[in-house]
């Protein structure tokens, strides 16, 4: 049983910044995927970043140059750090975790961001 728990959405100002957390807990293999999702009222779900375990990134065209995905594999936890945000970024994050030779991804509860004045 894998759980994802999220933290640190919230409302701030556009500019602003942010930074989201997801830590992992229970049947955590070492070869794993993680990292963030979007979705906006009425919009689809989007990829915004993405890590796996040896470090390797990949950002969503929108966010790049701004957010930076981290990870602390001792820790199994991903941090996004959302830069100079903007009123486009609102929606619901999630988080993921996937594991090398699967194509299931679990999936946080989510949190709010929302960018606004």
């Amino acid at each position: 049983q894998v759980q994802l728990v999220e933290s640190g959405g919230g409302l701030v100002q556009p500019g602003g910044s942010l930074r989201l957390s997801c830590a992992a807990s229970g049947s955590i293999f070492s070869r794993n995927a993680m990292g963030w999702y979007r979705q906006a009222p009425g919009k689809q779900r989007e990829l915004v970043a993405g890590v796996i375990s040896g470090g390797n990134t990949n950002y969503g065209d929108s966010v790049k140059g701004r957010f930076t995905i981290s990870r602390d594999n001792a820790k199994n936890t991903v941090y996004l750090q959302m830069n100079s945000l903007k009123p486009e970024d609102t929606a619901v994050y999630y988080c993921y975790l996937g594991f090398n030779g699967s194509t299931h991804l679990y999936w946080g509860q989510g949190t709010q961001v929302t960018v606004s004045s």
